[in-house]
């Protein structure tokens, strides 16, 4: 069964932050490629969301790695996914605790 996806607050103004950065220091090009590798991880999600490794710092939150820079961070249940956040790699890890 496939299931509905859903960006918290916070995932969504990360995205939007990412994309404007992008788009900016790169190309509408770039950010169509990370679109496109984003939908791909999320459509894997959506039919085997147990696929990905659960994350050391919550127990139920899984994490997809989509490039070495990005990181979504989401729960499931059996008829959503809620994305939490969307976590920049190159961040103090420490800050993803702020997200959660």
């Amino acid at each position: 069964m496939e299931r509905a996806v859903k960006l918290s607050y916070t995932a969504e103004k990360k995205l939007e932050h990412l994309f404007d950065i992008l788009v900016e220091k790169w190309s509408v090009k770039v950010k169509n490629d990370f679109i496109r590798k984003l939908d791909k991880c999320i459509g894997i999600i959506k039919v085997f969301p147990y696929s990905f490794p659960e994350s050391e710092k919550e127990k139920g939150l899984r994490k997809c790695v989509i490039t070495k820079q990005t990181t979504p961070y989401y729960r499931f249940d059996s008829t959503t996914i809620n994305v939490v956040t969307i976590f920049d790699n190159r961040q103090n890890p420490a800050n993803l605790e702020d997200d959660l």
